[in-house]
């Protein structure tokens, strides 16, 4: 089965050709993908409209790539693919009002999918794909969660952020600290010249006795930091300050997952979303892991942002598990806030 995606639910347009054969494992044949960040950075951040004609002007280019790249054509397409969410609004409707329309061309059906799913499955891409059931981290710019995930479409919510998401955490400090966009690649880069241990950043509800993240104190916290450094901090206290920020990070994500795992009784982890690239994340989530004896998956670097290929993957992986079979192409929806636990399989399936 040829599964053709389009994720477009933000700054970032991808479309994406995956394939499938029975008892063999998904087969990336061609991606491509457009962020938008130079677009925003003059901003600080993501304008909704401008994401939205953004993508209207990048996602056939790209599908012309992807096809030609694949060395395939539309009629070798045997399931159309489309973010139906979360996500902002109007992106969200041009994947999905491509896909739509091509679905109804070409005669196949369409499948919507969701965003997080994408993520959550994209590590079966890799060159060490996951077994079920495992833990897994969810870690993005706008979602921080813990799931168990028992198979594809049965999923337990065991913890998540109760404000910014550690991506948020990441982007705002980053701002802060007057770093280009988007900031938390920008962040780390800087965190390298640092003294991780120079400023006493919280951790907050690393001792809550629960798996739910906080971040939005910790964006406060460097606020003070920075007004006490005056108006024109030093390049090292700056460096220093960005060191601190991603270690707290860092600590609270790694101590809560590792402590999911513990109390799971599982021995399988999988980090995905665009901070499961973070370098320093994994590093300690690596020994971590190594400590309990258990093994951890990431989707290839490439794939941790958003894009096409996690969400042709999660609608092959959603059609073959039975869970879903496309519908007709016709009327269609986009859901800008949807919780992951909706995808979830009724009990027994």
């Amino acid at each position: 089965m040829n599964v053709l995606g389009f994720e477009s639910s933000c700054d970032e347009t991808g479309v994406a050709l995956v394939a499938t054969m029975p008892g063999g494992p998904p087969r990336l044949r061609a991606e491509a993908l457009h962020s938008q960040a130079a677009m925003h950075e003059a901003y600080g951040g993501v304008v909704p409209e401008l994401a939205s004609r953004d993508h209207i002007r990048r996602v056939l280019p790209l599908t012309r790539r992807v096809l030609a790249e694949a060395g395939a054509t539309l009629a070798e397409v045997d399931l159309v693919a489309y973010t139906r969410g979360p996500g902002l609004a109007g992106a969200l409707l041009v994947g999905a009002g491509v896909a739509v329309a091509l679905g109804a061309a070409l005669g196949r059906p369409v499948l919507g999918v969701h965003h997080l799913e994408g993520h959550l499955l994209s590590p079966f891409l890799g060159e060490k794909p996951p077994r079920f059931p495992f833990v897994a981290l969810l870690v993005s710019g706008g979602h921080t969660q813990l799931m168990r995930v028992e198979g594809v479409g049965r999923y337990e919510l065991l913890g998540e952020t109760i404000d910014d998401a550690a991506g948020e955490a990441f982007d705002k400090s980053a701002k802060l600290l007057g770093l280009g966009y988007p900031g938390g690649p920008a962040l780390a880069a800087l965190a390298e010249q640092g003294d991780e241990g120079a400023f006493a950043l919280p951790r907050p509800l690393l001792h809550s006795g629960d798996l739910d993240f906080s971040f939005a104190g910790l964006k406060t916290a460097v606020m003070t930091q920075l007004r006490k450094l005056g108006p024109a901090p030093s390049d090292a206290a700056r460096a220093d300050l960005a060191a601190s920020t991603q270690a707290a990070i860092v600590e609270v994500l790694v101590a809560k997952t590792l402590k999911a795992v513990r109390a799971s009784g599982l021995a399988r982890l999988v980090v995905a979303g665009g901070v499961g690239a973070n370098r320093r994340l994994r590093a300690a989530l690596d020994a971590g892991v190594r400590r309990l004896g258990a093994e951890v998956s990431y989707p290839p670097m490439a794939l941790c942002t958003d894009n096409g290929a996690m969400i042709a993957l999660a609608a092959a992986m959603r059609v073959e598990a039975g869970l879903e079979q496309g519908t007709d192409a016709g009327a269609f929806d986009v859901r800008p806030r949807w919780p992951l636990q909706e995808q979830s399989a009724p009990a027994g399936a």
